[in-house]
């Protein structure tokens, strides 16, 4: 790796704590690159713009990149203060959030009936949703009891790390 190539991936990496980005994922024929922040608490997707991140990738040498879900996904997730207006919207509630990154199922099959509705009541334990993440379902089960007053998301939707999913009081 050279020098050019060296600075490149500094200006990727500024740009991608920037953007509140938590992983990233690029492969080229002649190089491969991971990152995965880790912080206090973890960064929820601003809401990237996917040309900005496209003209900071075009600079580097070789074919276009393949992005990681997070980056390809980034532009319909939620930003950090959507969160935070939502639930002071739902006051008291409990708030389950995603424990993964991956895509939101609010049923088992396409044409299932969802696992819940906003207005059914729920126990601890008792199956939400699916998150699917590298092909894995991941089966999202609520971790307080009560009423299901708002569902975040909507089925097919990709999710961050502790993306608000549902509120429950």
């Amino acid at each position: 790796m050279d020098g050019k190539d060296l600075q490149e991936l500094r200006e990727l990496v500024e740009f991608l704590k920037a953007s509140g980005i938590a992983e990233f994922e690029m492969e080229r024929p002649d190089l491969k690159v991971g990152l995965k922040f880790v912080g206090a608490a973890a960064p929820v997707s601003s809401g990237v713009d996917a040309s900005q991140l496209a003209a900071l990738l075009a600079a580097s040498r070789g074919p276009a990149p393949a992005a990681a879900a997070p980056v390809a996904h980034a532009a319909p997730a939620a930003t950090a203060a959507e969160p935070a207006k939502a639930a002071n919207d739902e006051d008291g509630a409990h708030i389950v959030k995603s424990p993964i990154v991956g895509t939101f199922y609010a049923s088992p099959s396409p044409d299932a009936p969802p696992f819940v509705s906003v207005g059914d009541t729920v126990t601890v334990g008792k199956v939400l949703c699916i998150v699917e993440a590298m092909k894995l379902m991941n089966e999202i089960e609520s971790d307080a009891a009560g009423k299901v007053v708002k569902v975040f998301v909507s089925p097919g939707q990709p999710v961050e790390y502790g993306q608000p999913l549902f509120a429950i009081k």
